[in-house]
């Protein structure tokens, strides 16, 4: 194994292997298919059926309902995906397949029916959970023995996860709402498949790194882009003294049953909503059988994390309950950060002015130019260093790149041809999405110098600055909206409300990503990451559902009160949880034991 790593490190692209930048690559088009498809989703089911461009004219309550469920799978097929790599297939093959099933998917999509439409959606939630942790484990594997680097390769491998969503949503959505829905699904496809082919052909670059396995690996979290860079100190944190902690068969018996009920309550929400029927077609104590089953699986969930906390030593169980009121703050900062895909979405289409005419136009088509000129530039002159050192070793793979790469420039200039020959112009609801990917790419070297820095906050005051920053862009975009009447379903707000509303929501996402998995990996012991792990992309699929399921309620809210009402209520309880975040900090600190 080491030989094989030696030799990726061989081939040098700006001080990396060569290697990494395949995977990021491969990332990056897997991100390209993924958030392209899903900003279209929103608008294609609520959009009317007699329109130039009809969808399925679905309740907003519906459709978020449908997306709830889809995205809190997607953080939740990847712990079974995690496990399969881990222990039959290998990591690389697990991508491979993820690759293929995704692909399918988004063909499936294209076709527009019902029954393919779902289809798509089941298969893209089993191609992510085989994807998404695994092309990250094989960077962890490359990197064994050189450590000091892979902070550095995470940073440029997520700057692939930021550069494929920009894209994605980008030129997914202006086909999507200039040509029609299928060529935005088709065209997520269509990239998908050609990342497969580029990572498949590229095998002989790896060797045995992300083979099939011969023995059990072990779990490590992938480092974000945005986390922290300081090294713990160990004679500053009280070391914990081991204690196994084995699940009992009561342990097990909750666990069963918290994921059975919660499984049921995300089927059944949109299968209640939508298709009027149910499968817990009851009532107790005046609480319906859907709300029901979720309260007692979270109640289940919550004794089995409480029984399991209080088995171990006093630092263990300290770290561990702090981890938990992390979780707990995760699950409040994306319900509400993740109405950019929902009931954001819907206020660029439907409520905010688009419409640009004389100099505003000509200045938005200017910047709209650079924006998307100028980071495909530097990716393409990433790709001419990549195939300076690798051509004569995987050349097939580098011609897939390229094809791949010609196709992307020709639809930005063709996109770019559109909009400057169009007198005035109007800008694409979905373009407002690619603003957080672009205001990561840009301000994320700035956060990450203030965490290096003595200002550097503790865990507790970067969850309360993220979680004010979160509820300030929702006062920006409620003041926007304050004049908007009750049940208005169409609107002409000014486009800088939701323009400052991404820069507040993306600040606060780089003051939270951070605290998350970072102090995962360094607060709990190494035998019961896998577990904490899981826990976490838990929280992650609760705050999907929760932001899906509030975000429902726009209709009903801004009916009886106003829509200016509707973004107020998202900005009291982020700014009002902030502050809570913030008090606990010198209790939080007291739980993690030196651990900074």
């Amino acid at each position: 194994m080491n030989t094989d790593i030696e030799n990726l490190f061989k081939d040098k692209v700006l001080g990396h292997p060569a290697g990494l930048f395949i995977l990021f690559f491969t990332e990056m088009w897997e991100r390209f298919s993924f958030y392209g498809m899903r900003i279209l989703l929103v608008l294609f089911l609520t959009a009317p059926i007699l329109s130039d461009n009809p969808g399925w004219e679905w309740p907003r309550e519906h459709a978020l309902a449908l997306i709830g469920t889809y995205a809190s799978l997607l953080y939740l097929t990847p712990i079974i995906g995690g496990w399969i790599a881990d222990k039959i297939t290998g990591y690389r093959m697990a991508v491979v397949l993820g690759c293929i099933i995704m692909t399918l998917g988004h063909a499936s999509m294209a076709l527009e029916t019902t029954a393919s439409f779902y289809l798509g959606l089941a298969l893209l939630v089993i191609g992510t959970g085989f994807f998404k942790p695994n092309i990250t484990s094989i960077i962890s594997e490359m990197y064994k023995g050189k450590e000091s680097k892979k902070d550095g390769a995470y940073t440029i491998f997520y700057m692939g996860v930021n550069a494929g969503a920009f894209f994605g949503m980008m030129l997914c959505g202006y086909l999507a709402e200039n040509y029609g829905w299928s060529w935005g699904f088709g065209l997520a496809g269509i990239f998908m498949f050609l990342g497969m082919l580029q990572f498949l052909l590229a095998k002989n670059l790896f060797g045995s790194v992300g083979a099939k396995p011969t023995k059990i690996h072990e779990v490590e979290i992938p480092q974000n882009i945005n986390e922290e860079r300081p090294e713990l100190r160990n004679d500053q944190a009280e070391e914990a003294p081991i204690k196994l902690n084995p699940f009992t068969m009561f342990d097990k018996i909750l666990v069963v049953l918290s994921s059975v009920g919660g499984l049921l309550y995300l089927f059944n929400d949109p299968l209640e909503k939508i298709g009027g029927t149910s499968l817990v077609p009851f009532e107790v104590g005046g609480l319906s059988g859907t709300n029901f089953v979720v309260l007692t699986a979270l109640f289940l969930f919550l004794i089995l994390l409480i029984t399991r906390i209080v088995r171990y030593l006093p630092i263990v169980r300290d770290r561990i309950i702090a981890v938990s009121i992390f979780g707990l703050f995760t699950v409040f900062f994306f319900s509400f950060f993740e109405q950019s895909l929902g009931s954001m979405t819907l206020f660029a289409r439907d409520y905010t002015d688009r419409t640009l005419v004389g100099d505003s136009a000509m200045i938005f088509k200017i910047v709209d130019a650079l924006l998307t000129t100028v980071p495909l530039i530097i990716i393409t002159w990433v790709i001419y260093l990549l195939f300076k050192k690798t051509f004569t070793i995987i050349g097939a793979s580098n011609i897939v790149l390229a094809i791949a790469f010609i196709g992307v420039w020709g639809l930005v200039l063709y996109r770019l041809y559109d909009k400057f020959s169009q007198e005035g112009n109007e800008v694409d609801a979905t373009w407002f999405g690619i603003l957080n990917s672009f205001f990561i790419i840009t301000l994320a070297p700035l956060f990450s110098r203030w965490w290096e820095s003595k200002y550097n906050p503790s865990a507790g005051m970067k969850y309360g600055i993220g979680l004010i920053l979160l509820g300030l862009g929702f006062a920006v975009l409620s003041y926007g909206a304050s004049d908007i009447p009750s049940g208005a379903m169409t609107a002409s707000v000014s486009m800088i409300f939701l323009i400052l509303a991404y820069l507040l929501h993306t600040m606060g996402e780089l003051c939270i990503s951070p605290v998350g998995l970072s102090y995962l990996s360094k607060l709990v012991p190494a035998r019961m990451i896998g577990f904490m792990f899981g826990v976490w992309y838990l929280a992650i699929a609760v705050g999907q559902k929760a932001a899906n399921t509030m975000g429902g309620m726009i209709d009903k809210i801004s009916a009886e009160y106003s829509l200016g009402t509707f973004f107020l209520i998202f900005a009291l309880i982020p700014i009002g949880v902030g502050v809570i975040a913030m008090i606990l900090n010198p209790i939080l600190k007291k739980l993690m034991h030196g651990i900074r």
